[in-house]
């Protein structure tokens, strides 16, 4: 017993002086587990102020909360379930999505979607002449087809056509027919070099070759206007299958003029659409399309589209790859606001190829905060040894593992040869590779981001605070859940004896008020009303049952006369019912919503319990609720709770 003693006063005093150095002070100790004034001053914060707030709630009532919540996560880590592989294989999980922004340069980011969403304000008309580059060149490759470009940049600055250069010399197969012109394109319609190139060079200018992975681009910029905006229509199209003989073109070009005419004779669009139009997709919606925008549609089927002027417009028939087309203007829109769209453009770089340039941006700023340093005379080792380890299949660098070295080190984390050795192992089968220090540098540069990032990665926790107080609600959210899940959730559910005892002993709280069984008989026309209203009377005499009466009425006619409905109900389940006196007998013919209507009232039931199957639901929910305060209640008998009055009344 001594010897526990002195460990939980060692805990406790390692616990003090943890919070005093940090300068932390101590609002309550919940059992042997201190609350800092901050985290609860955080917490409460979080969930009682600015304007959105929907249940403010005062400072005493809010701790009670508070500590409730605290007594269950400490008795969660107590019985180890934060020590369980499933615990923390979910909250890994969670740590990786909320890493995401701490892994990229945020300021970097933000001018990345500032700049996209100024591109978007503007589209550019471009073509291009392409000249295709290896999947994985080798310098003289590289050079051949840069070469290869300034020459043909050199015959157009000297008067030759773009256009017939790109016809003749473009390796995109769509410049045999357009000449290189792409129409307008605006933001992530084209890979992120194409677009710089293509937004920073002046009208009528010829660039200099831009590199992307497909190759080297010559472009030409031959106009600029402000966003289009987007624009929702409705099409009606008479389709052409690619490769068709022009007779089938002209078949399509009468069919689409027919119903042209039928549209200027006032035909109805949506229904045209429908009965004619060859898109299966939108036909059955009246030929309406989704909203679109520069780029989304081939040039002529876009320029019709936006030609229209005003909502209710349609155009002439006109001709695409794909047929004949009618367009109708259902709407138009500007481009949305900044703060609008910055949900979206975040999204959209996140998956988009400049994200990497986000990355990269921050791998260089953490190099140069983390003091990086590289041994570049032992990283020649490696061109050398990969260079000598070439064979007709690939690499062999197994003598590689011969380098030990330190390589480059940074944060007090140091990386030798052999570390890399044995993430570049992974990469070595390839024999398309043709320049060895690229390929070494490019392994390397993957390497140290992968390193320096993961870091980064875990050192999130104590760079920044907002970071490690969000993973620490994750923790205490994951372990409430699945401790409250067994102790009150599933407990109650699962619990059949425990329910019905509850159920036994509370039953006078789920009351059914005064209710009445009763029959309402419907006539939908008073034709036959007095007749009903007979046989109603003698139905026990004669025999009349419900079905009976449904077949001698409804005979015969294509409209049922006569409807009957059943139930049992109580005040507010049926206006019909609450309009009438509650006494048991035949009501006399009344009109209920302009129909001749007869309630028969069979039986007056009084107020009673509802049963257990009657009001599971709610008796369920109860039922957690109580054993919830039961849990509480011994969670406070097991862990004793101190409280600093003088700090919680500083709380505001």
């Amino acid at each position: 017993m001594k010897g526990i003693c002195l460990l939980i006063i060692t805990l406790l005093l390692s616990l003090y002086t943890r919070c005093q150095e940090t300068g932390e002070k101590i609002l309550m100790t919940i059992g042997h587990s201190p609350v800092t004034l901050s985290e609860f001053e955080r917490i409460y914060k979080k969930n009682n102020t600015g304007n959105n707030v929907l249940d403010k709630k005062p400072v005493d009532e809010y701790l009670e909360l508070f500590i409730n919540f605290k007594l269950k996560v400490i008795e969660a880590e107590r019985l180890g379930l934060d020590t369980l592989p499933e615990f923390k294989k979910e909250l890994k999980g969670y740590r990786s999505q909320l890493a995401k922004p701490y892994l990229t340069d945020r300021e970097f980011s933000e001018e990345l979607i500032k700049e996209a969403y100024n591109r978007l304000k503007t589209e550019v008309n471009v073509s291009h002449i392409l000249i295709k580059l290896p999947k994985h060149p080798s310098p003289e490759d590289t050079l051949r087809v840069y070469n290869k470009a300034i020459k043909i940049r050199d015959r157009i600055l000297l008067g030759e056509s773009f256009e017939a250069i790109a016809r003749g010399s473009s390796d995109d197969p769509s410049a045999k027919s357009n000449g290189g012109n792409l129409g307008y394109i605006t933001a992530f319609r084209m890979i992120y070099p194409f677009e710089s190139a293509a937004y920073n060079l002046e009208v009528g200018k010829i660039s200099m070759p831009v590199r992307t992975r497909y190759g080297y681009h010559i472009l030409k910029v031959n106009n600029k206007r402000e966003s289009q905006g987007k624009i929702k229509v409705a099409h009606i199209m008479i389709a052409v299958p690619r490769g068709s003989k022009p007779e089938f073109f002209k078949k399509a070009e009468e069919k689409i003029y027919d119903i042209y005419t039928k549209l200027l004779q006032g035909e109805n669009f949506t229904e045209l659409a429908g009965n004619y139009s060859e898109d299966p997709g939108s036909a059955k919606k009246g030929g309406e399309l989704e909203w679109f925008g520069t780029g989304r549609m081939v040039p002529e089927f876009e320029s019709a589209a936006f030609a229209l002027e005003r909502n209710g417009e349609f155009s002439k028939p006109f001709k695409t790859a794909f047929g004949w087309h009618i367009i109708k203007r259902l709407d138009r829109k500007e481009l949305e606001s900044f703060a609008q769209l910055k949900p979206e453009l975040s999204r959209r770089i996140a998956r988009d190829e400049r994200s990497a340039l986000s990355k990269t941006s921050l791998i260089n700023k953490l190099k140069a905060e983390y003091n990086f340093k590289l041994d570049s005379f032992r990283l020649k080792d490696f061109y050398s040894t990969v260079e000598h380890s070439q064979t007709s299949t690939g690499f062999d660098i197994r003598r590689a593992n011969s380098l030990y070295q330190p390589l480059f080190s940074f944060a007090n984390q140091v990386y030798n040869q052999n570390d890399f050795f044995n993430f570049i192992q992974k990469f070595v089968t390839s024999k398309e590779y043709h320049s060895v220090k690229k390929f070494v540098d490019q392994l390397f540069n993957n390497f140290t981001g992968e390193k320096i990032l993961d870091y980064e990665n875990s050192q999130l926790e104590k760079k920044y605070p907002e970071f490690r107080y969000l993973m620490k609600e994750y923790h205490d959210g994951i372990l409430l859940f699945e401790l409250t899940d067994k102790m009150v959730w599933s407990k109650a559910v699962s619990d059949t004896v425990g329910l019905l005892d509850f159920y036994e002993e509370n039953k006078n709280n789920y009351m059914w008020g005064k209710r009445v069984e009763a029959t309402i008989y419907t006539c939908h026309n008073d034709s036959r009303t007095k007749e009903l209203a007979k046989m109603l009377k003698n139905r026990r005499k004669k025999g009349y049952t419900e079905t009976y009466l449904l077949n001698h009425f409804n005979t015969g006619s294509k409209e049922k006369y006569l409807s009957i409905e059943n139930g049992v109900f109580a005040k507010g389940d049926r206006g019909i019912i609450d309009s009438i006196d509650w006494e048991k007998g035949i009501t006399p013919v009344f009109e209920y919503n302009g129909k001749p209507t007869i309630v028969i009232i069979s039986r007056v039931i009084k107020p009673q319990p509802k049963t257990l199957e009657e009001a599971r639901g709610i008796i369920t929910s109860d039922y957690q609720n109580s054993l919830d305060k039961q849990w509480i209640r011994e969670l406070r008998e097991k862990y004793k709770v101190n409280i600093s009055k003088e700090l919680l009344s500083k709380i505001k």
